[in-house]
C-alpha cells in the first residue's frame, strides 16, 4: 500500500485530548487571561496543572487538572491476591503509608471475620506505627507550606525532625518510605529490640522543637496576615463538598474517624481533636488549618506515649510472640460487599471491596481518596482571590497527587 494511503491510527487528528482547557481563548475579554499554574510549579506539591482564568491579578475562576500520575491501582488490587496489593497501597499517600496499610488490612481482616482476634500487641504497634508517620505526613504539609509563602528555615527544621521518624520506621520495617509493615492478620516482624526506648526519645525531643515551631512561624504576625481570612471554607461547603480531615476540622466540625468509628484500639487511647475556631480571622480559613495540623502533632504525640506505655507494661514482646500469627495462607472472603475508612493524615480513606466468595483476588476494589475529594474544593474557595493567596490555599489543602490520580 502507498505510504500516503496508511491511516495511522494515532494521527494528530486522530487523537482526543484527555485534559482539554476549559476556556475559550477566542472568548477571552480584553482585561482576561488564562495562567497555566503547574505542573512544575513547586508551590502545586507535585504534578498538578491549574488553569487559571485571571481579571488582572484576581482569580475569576481555576479549573484543576490531573492525570499526569496515574497509579492504576484500583486495576491492580482486581488483578492480585488481597495480600500483594499492600505494597500498591503504601503508594497511594506515599508520605503516610502506614496509615494506608491501616486501612488497607483492616479491611480485608474485616471480611474475613477476623479482626477481633487481632493480639493486643499488634494492634497497639499499628497504631503506634500510623501516629508517627501521621506526625511526619503534618510536617511535611506544614514545612512545604511554609516554604510556598516565604519562610524557608521552618521547612528545614521540620525536613530535620521527620528523619528522627523515618529512621524510627525504617528500623521497623527495612524501608525508608513505602513499608509493606501491617500485614494482613499482622505485622511483618515484631518491633526491634530498644525500638520503645528510641521512640520515648523522640517523644522527649520534638515537643520542645513543635512549640518552637509555633512561635517562629504559626503566631508570626507576618504568617498570620497572611493567611488569616484567606481561603475561607464555610462548614456548610465542606460537609456537601465532603471534605473530611483537617480541613473539616478546621471549619468547625469535630469529626475524626479514630474517635466516631473508634477502630482498633483508638477507644481505648485518651487523645482530643482539635478545631479551628477562628482565633486569628474567620472558622475554616488558612490559619486555622495549619493550626489544626499542628495541635494534631501534640495529639499524636499524647497516642504515641501512650501506645508506648501500653506496649511496655501490659502487652510486653515475648519469647513466643508471632506478629504473623493470623495471616492466612490463602484468602478467601466469603461472598460480600463491604466498605471500610479510616482516618489517616488527609482525612478519610475508604475501601470498598466485592468479594465473590470463589477467588483470593478481589472482584472489585475502590479507593475513595480524600485528597481528590478535598482538592475539589478548591475551585469554590479560589473564587475572586488574588494569584497569591491561590497559593496559600493549595498549600493548606495538602494534596498528595498519587492519592489523586490513583
Amino acid at each position: 500500500m502507498p505510504t500516503d494511503q496508511i491511516q495511522y491510527k494515532y494521527h494528530p487528528e486522530n487523537l482526543v485530548r484527555s485534559e482539554p482547557n476549559k476556556f475559550d481563548v477566542a472568548n477571552l475579554r480584553r482585561e482576561e487571561m488564562i495562567i497555566n499554574l503547574g505542573p512544575q510549579h513547586p508551590s502545586t506539591h507535585g504534578v498538578l496543572r491549574l488553569e487559571v482564568l485571571m481579571d488582572g491579578e484576581i482569580v475569576k475562576e481555576v479549573v484543576p487538572h490531573i492525570g499526569y500520575l496515574h497509579r492504576c491501582f484500583e486495576k491492580h488490587g482486581e488483578n492480585l491476591p488481597y495480600n500483594q496489593v499492600i505494597p500498591f497501597v503504601d503508594r497511594l499517600d506515599y508520605v503516610a503509608a502506614m496509615n494506608c496499610e491501616h486501612a488497607y488490612a483492616m479491611g480485608v481482616e474485616r471480611m474475613l471475620g477476623i479482626e477481633q482476634q487481632m493480639p493486643k500487641r499488634v494492634e497497639y504497634i499499628r497504631v503506634l506505627m500510623a501516629e508517627l508517620n501521621r506526625i511526619a505526613s503534618h510536617f511535611i504539609a506544614i514545612g512545604t507550606y511554609g516554604m510556598d509563602i516565604g519562610a524557608f528555615s521552618p521547612f528545614f527544621w521540620l525536613m530535620r525532625d521527620r528523619e528522627h521518624i523515618l529512621r524510627l520506621l525504617e528500623w521497623a520495617s527495612g524501608a525508608r518510605l513505602l513499608y509493606n509493615y501491617i500485614w494482613i492478620g499482622g505485622l511483618f516482624y515484631d518491633l526491634p529490640v530498644g525500638f520503645e526506648e528510641r521512640c520515648r526519645e523522640f517523644v522527649d525531643y520534638i515537643k520542645p522543637k513543635v512549640k518552637e515551631l509555633t512561635d517562629v512561624l504559626v503566631d508570626n504576625k507576618i504568617f498570620v496576615d497572611r493567611t488569616a481570612n484567606v481561603g475561607v471554607l464555610p462548614l456548610d461547603l465542606a460537609i456537601n463538598c465532603g471534605v473530611t480531615g483537617p480541613m473539616l476540622r478546621a471549619s468547625g466540625l469535630r469529626f475524626d474517624l479514630r474517635k466516631v468509628d473508634g477502630y482498633s484500639v483508638y477507644p481505648e487511647i485518651d487523645f482530643n481533636v482539635p478545631i479551628g475556631e477562628g482565633k486569628m480571622g474567620k472558622t475554616g480559613d488558612c490559619w486555622d488549618r495549619t493550626q489544626v495540623r499542628v495541635e494534631e502533632i501534640y495529639e499524636s504525640l499524647k497516642i504515641v506515649e501512650q501506645c508506648l506505655e501500653k506496649l511496655t507494661k501490659e502487652h510486653k514482646r515475648t519469647r513466643d510472640f508471632n506478629p504473623q500469627a493470623l495471616v492466612p495462607k490463602k484468602i478467601r472472603p466469603k461472598s460480600q460487599d463491604l466498605y471500610v475508612r479510616a482516618e489517616i493524615p488527609k482525612g478519610e480513606l475508604g475501601f470498598f471491596f466485592r468479594a465473590d466468595g470463589k477467588s483470593d483476588v478481589p472482584f472489585r476494589c475502590k479507593c475513595r481518596s480524600c485528597s481528590f475529594v478535598n482538592l475539589s474544593v478548591l475551585p469554590e474557595l479560589a473564587k475572586g482571590v488574588l494569584i497569591a493567596d491561590l497559593i496559600a490555599i493549595i498549600g493548606t489543602i495538602d494534596v498528595v497527587m498519587g492519592e489523586v490520580d490513583r
